[in-house]
C-alpha cells in the first residue's frame, strides 16, 4: 500500500537559485506529499522536463543561464504543457501579463506568503487533473489556403501541394504563428527555437523565412503573412 501512494504522488519540479528559499520550499512542499526535483538555472530545468514528466512546474524568473520566461516559451514550443507557476521579485502588471501570455498559468510574487504558494501549488494540481484536455493545442493551423499540421509536419502550400517539413521548420512556423501580428527579433527566435546548445548566424533564419514564402505565399516578393521588419526581425500575420 506504501509503495501504491508512493506513485501516486504529484511531481513537481522548483526551478529556483536562491538557495535559502529553495530549502524551505522543498521541505514545505515534501512535507505537503509532493515529490519535488530542483533546477538551479535555465539550461538545466529544459534538461530535466526533456527527461521527465512533471505535474507543475514552480519558475523563477530571473535565473542564471536562460531566463525563465525563455525557459517557459522553449517548453511550450516544444508542445509541453505542464501547468507553470511563475516565481518573480518583480511586481509590475506587464511581467505578469508578459508570463501569462507566453504560456505560464499563474504568477506569485517574491515575498510570498507560504500557505499562499501552497494553496495556488494545490489548485494548479487540481485543475490540470480535472481538465487535461482542456487547453489543448490545436494540432492543424489553417491560413488562407494553407494548412499546417504540427504534429505530422506535413503541410498543404499555397499551391495545394502537400509538403513534408523539418522539425525546425514546425518549430519556427509555431513560434510565429503563436505570436500573430507580434514582431519577434531574430535573437528571440535564435535563443528559443535553437536553443542554448547552437546559434546559428541570423542568415540561416532569413533562408527559412523565404522558403516559408515560396510554400505559402502567392507572391513571394510581396508576401502577405511572412513580414520581415528591417533591422528587427519578423512577423505573422494573418487577417
Amino acid at each position: 500500500m506504501q509503495e501504491e501512494s508512493k506513485e501516486k504522488k504529484p511531481r513537481i519540479l522548483l526551478v529556483e537559485d536562491e538557495e535559502s528559499l529553495v530549502e524551505v520550499m522543498l521541505m514545505n512542499l515534501r512535507f505537503e506529499g509532493y515529490d519535488v526535483s530542483v533546477a538551479r538555472d535555465g539550461k538545466q530545468a529544459i534538461d530535466m522536463a526533456r527527461q521527465a514528466r512533471y505535474d507543475l512546474c514552480i519558475l523563477d524568473i530571473m535565473l542564471p543561464k536562460i531566463d525563465g520566461f525563455t525557459v517557459c516559451k522553449t517548453l511550450r514550443l516544444e508542445k509541453n504543457r505542464v501547468p507553470i507557476l511563475f516565481l518573480s521579485a518583480k511586481s509590475t502588471g506587464a511581467d505578469r501579463v508578459e508570463g501569462l501570455k507566453i504560456g505560464g498559468d499563474d504568477y506569485l510574487t517574491k515575498p510570498f506568503n507560504l500557505e499562499e504558494l501552497l494553496l495556488r501549488v494545490s489548485n494548479l494540481l487540481r485543475l490540470h487533473k480535472r481538465a487535461p484536455a482542456e487547453g489543448r493545442e490545436l494540432d492543424v493551423y489553417s491560413f488562407g489556403t494553407n494548412q499546417i499540421n504540427f504534429s505530422t509536419f506535413e503541410i498543404i502550400t499555397q499551391a495545394g501541394k502537400k509538403e513534408t517539413l523539418s522539425k525546425r521548420e514546425i518549430q519556427l512556423l509555431k513560434f510565429l504563428i503563436d505570436r500573430p501580428g507580434e514582431v519577434v527579433s531574430r535573437e528571440e527566435i535564435l535563443e528559443t527555437v535553437w536553443g542554448y546548445d547552437v546559434y546559428p548566424s541570423t542568415r540561416t533564419i532569413d533562408n527559412y523565412i523565404l522558403a516559408f514564402r515560396k510554400y505559402f505565399e502567392k507572391n513571394p516578393k510581396e508576401p502577405d503573412f511572412f513580414h520581415s521588419i528591417r533591422g528587427v526581425g519578423y512577423k505573422f500575420v494573418n487577417e
